[in-house]
């Protein structure tokens, strides 16, 4: 298997094309095409993790965290951290890929896994994002219907939700008058034909698109297939902000402190009290995410666990619900076991004897003095 077989897979849940416009996901150092042998994850590069992955013999790290985030002026080998890590990369041939936004943006990703963490149920995204589907219409004989939308919903058309190959078929008639360079599928070329045909509609992520009208132009029996592509406002259901979900039954504010505590091994909470005196609907964001405060607020969450939350904003929380910085790396670490089940079970269903190994280490800077 080569490396740019797993990068697929996982962009087949995690697409690059989902990303902040502003991140860096995707691959930052290597080369996709060499063997993989086994694969390391941590959520960001860090001299110790790299020096893990080589031990343990991988040539695919995958972060969540861009190592390469900033544009680089130069490469200082001597001084600078990010220089020298890009050096051993290089020299130990690694390749390395990072899941960044793409991965808090995708369902069962970084928000989802952290919902999932804390025992939530009936887990959604707390905010879709919209804008980021079209739908293309594409008019088929009846006879071929089959195999151009076979060919379409193996570029990965018609996804929407828990649901795959999902179209909508209309029974019509076409007209063309083709010229005499023509070379008609039906009808004679020079004269006007009428046909019956089916407009097939699907709906398609933007990223997806050039791969999904490629496969559709290549099965379409047409020499020159007709077709529309239009953009929607709709919000799509696959891909989104935070999460938002159920616990099990409710509990007081101080039984909520210390299910989060034990569940995420965070000893230092900081919070401002909310106007609930149970928790039960429960508003999560891995990472930064005060930003959806509002939107936790809006479908009345008792509670809303983020990290690098400011000052102000605790203030814009406070007595409307119980707003707690949990800390960045501790709200988001959880998403590596996110990427071990989804690499494991591609890896068995393959047949293969790949490995997945997780830092042993921990990577977060912040530490905490306790008199």
């Amino acid at each position: 298997m080569r490396i740019g077989e797993l990068i697929k897979y996982l962009e087949c849940w995690a697409p690059p094309g989902v990303s902040w416009e502003k991140d860096n996901s995707g691959l930052q150092t290597g080369n996709t095409e060499e063997t993989l042998k086994s694969i390391f994850l941590c959520l960001e590069l860090t001299p110790e993790a790299l020096s893990e992955a080589i031990r343990k013999n991988c040539n695919l790290i995958i972060t969540h965290h861009p190592l390469i985030f900033r544009p680089i002026k130069n490469l200082n080998f001597q001084t600078d951290k990010i220089s020298q890590l890009i050096k051993q990369l290089i020299k130990h041939d690694i390749t390395l890929y990072s899941s960044h936004t793409s991965l808090d943006f995708s369902k069962n990703g970084v928000s989802y896994e952290l919902a999932k963490t804390l025992g939530l149920n009936q887990i959604r995204f707390l905010e879709n994002i919209d804008g980021k589907l079209l739908k293309i219409i594409v008019f088929v004989p009846e006879e071929n219907l089959e195999s151009v939308s076979e060919a379409m919903f193996s570029a990965r058309a018609g996804i929407i939700g828990e649901y795959s190959k999902c179209s909508f078929n209309t029974k019509g008639t076409g007209t063309f008058l083709g010229s005499s360079g023509s070379n008609p599928h039906k009808g004679i070329k020079q004269n006007f034909e009428k046909t019956g045909e089916i407009k097939l509609e699907v709906l398609v992520h933007h990223w997806d698109l050039n791969n999904v009208l490629k496969s559709m132009i290549k099965a379409h029996p047409y020499e020159e297939p007709a077709y529309d592509v239009i953009s929607l406002k709709n919000k799509t259901s696959n891909y989104g902000m935070g999460a938002i979900g159920l616990l099990p039954e409710p509990l007081s504010v101080n039984e909520f402190f210390k299910l989060v505590s034990e569940k995420i091994s965070v000893k230092n909470l900081k919070f401002t009290p909310g106007n609930k005196t149970e928790i039960k609907y429960v508003a999560v964001c891995g990472g930064s995410g005060s930003d959806l405060l509002n939107s936790a607020i809006k479908f009345k969450a008792d509670a809303f666990i983020t990290a690098d939350v400011k000052y102000h904003t605790f203030h814009d929380a406070f007595e409307k619900i119980l707003l707690i910085d949990a800390g960045h790396y501790e709200t988001e670490i959880f998403s590596l076991n996110a990427l071990q089940r989804y690499f494991e079970e591609y890896l068995i269903k393959t047949d293969s004897k790949i490995r997945v190994h997780k830092y042993s280490g921990c990577t977060n800077p912040v530490k905490f003095y306790n008199n």
